[in-house]
């Protein structure tokens, strides 16, 4: 598996590209984006723990990776980020289980204990 640092930066650098060829586009989804994780009755980070648990139930590699580090930064431990992981997986399963290991491979990269 991959450095989840340098699909961080892949992700950085797909979005700049899709901004560039249509910034109509890219604007209307920051903005959603924006929306989305504005702290309201739920916080930014129980929203970016909602987007890691959903990612795994998506398999979403990538939206993982996005997902953990956003959370992170808002000062998710790695047990919160896990036990939204556990709802995921009780919805989708064992496939949602296997996505659990990129979670921690994200965290094991951001050096998250």
């Amino acid at each position: 598996m991959e450095d989840q640092k340098e699909v961080l930066q892949r992700i950085d650098a797909h979005m700049k590209n899709i901004g560039k060829q249509d910034p109509d586009f890219m604007s209307a989804f920051m903005n959603l984006s924006k929306i989305g994780k504005k702290p309201g009755v739920l916080s930014g980070k129980i929203k970016q723990i909602i987007g890691i648990a959903v990612s795994v139930k998506a398999q979403c590699d990538r939206c993982i990776a996005f997902h953990v580090k956003n959370a992170v930064d808002l000062g998710a431990t790695r047990q919160e980020i896990l036990e939204g992981c556990e709802v995921a997986v009780t919805m989708g399963g064992g496939p949602a289980l296997m996505y659990v290991e990129n979670v921690m491979k994200v965290l094991d990269d951001l050096g998250v204990a």
